[in-house]
This record gives C-alpha cells, structure tokens and sequence, in this order.
C-alpha cells in the first residue's frame, strides 16, 4: 500500500493533485484544508497517502500532515462513513474545529457540513469522542480546559431521556427503545453506556 508520496507538484485543484513521482503522476484525491497549505505548481512537496482499493478502482487520498490523515482513518473507521464523506469531513472545517464538534457533542455544527445528517453526526460523536482527544493540538486542549463546567451532572432521567432520542433519531420504534433503554443498568450512567447496553438489545431482538 502506498502510504507517502514525494515529489513535483504538476497541478492542483481544491480536491484533487497530480503529483509527480519519478516520471509518473499520481491523482491524488485532498481535502480543501490541504489544499490550502499546498505551495504552488512546481514546488516540491511531500503527502501522507491513504490508499483506498475497491473491485474497480485504486484511489489515493492525500494530506499535508500525519495528524490530518490519522483523524481521516479514525472518522472513516465510524459506520456508514467512507473516503469522500471523510473528505467532506475534513474540507468543511479544521482539524481542531472537527475534534471539537465531537468532543463537546457539538451536532449542530458537524450537520452543516453535506451530507451529514443528524445520524452521522451522533454516530460521530458516540463512536469518537474518546478516540479523537489524543489529536488534539495544545492550542486546542487550553480552549476546552477554559470552558466553564456544568453547572449541575445531568440527573440519569435525563441521561436515559437522551439515550431515548439519539435511539429514534437512529430510526428505531419507539416502543422497543423506550424497552431497551429501561432494561439498561450499570454503575456507569451515562448516554454512550446506556446506548452500548440499548444498541446491544435492540440487536438481539
């Protein structure tokens, strides 16, 4: 598998390069943040690959730093979430401002970006908060460390209450959640507990 490519910049668009690698130019596919810290037709410049094979094709996806495509693996390794919605991903807003959205449940925000809808985005959020926060740049960590704290944790009416909807919004019937959510328990009350245990009912029927 071809993981870094270096060599002469022939062209760039905003989500693609050809780049030329000992006489053979590689079409590598970009996110628009990579594209942004990409120097000019010509230059000599150097891109962390993630290669994707399929029956039918070979595709080349390329980023500026390692950290960029660590946090590409990390969101296509989520459900439903391929390389072009990983590059969505990653081209509709920074590094920082991506690992935040999911650490601070921020769902609003990962729904601007096409063809993320309200699913994608809890799927996000419960599959990777914990795994994005080693990303985090210090930059990044002093802003969520200013963050002033709850003013109260939330009671486990309200925790369940949550584990219901982000169970709807999935697209469950209400009447068998609302069962698996009550049949729930553990020392660990929390929305992503409570919809591990849920998740693991509901798949058993």
């Amino acid at each position: 598998m071809i993981a870094h490519l270096s060599g002469t910049l022939l062209s760039k668009q905003a989500t693609s390069v050809i780049l030329d690698v000992a006489g053979v130019g590689y079409e590598v596919t970009i996110p628009i943040s990579t594209f942004y810290e990409l120097e000019e037709p010509g230059a000599s410049v150097q891109l962390r690959i993630y290669t994707h094979v399929r029956e039918d094709a070979l595709q080349l996806y390329g980023f500026k730093t390692a950290r960029e495509r660590e946090l590409f693996l990390r969101l296509i390794s989520v459900s439903g979430i391929g390389p072009k919605l990983g590059i969505t991903l990653l081209s509709g807003m920074s590094a920082d401002e991506m690992i935040a959205s999911i650490r601070t449940n921020n769902l609003a925000r990962l729904t601007l970006i096409p063809g993320v809808g309200r699913k994608t985005a809890e799927r996000l959020v419960m599959e990777l908060r914990d795994k994005v926060a080693s990303l985090s740049s210090p930059q990044l960590e002093e802003e969520l460390g200013a963050q002033p704290e709850a003013a109260a944790p939330p009671t486990e009416d309200s925790v369940r209450s949550d584990a219901l909807s982000a169970l709807l919004n999935l697209g469950y019937q209400r009447s068998a959640a609302e069962k698996a959510v009550a049949l729930s328990e553990g020392g660990d009350v929390s929305v992503e507990s409570i919809l591990r245990q849920s998740l693991r009912k509901l798949a058993k029927g």
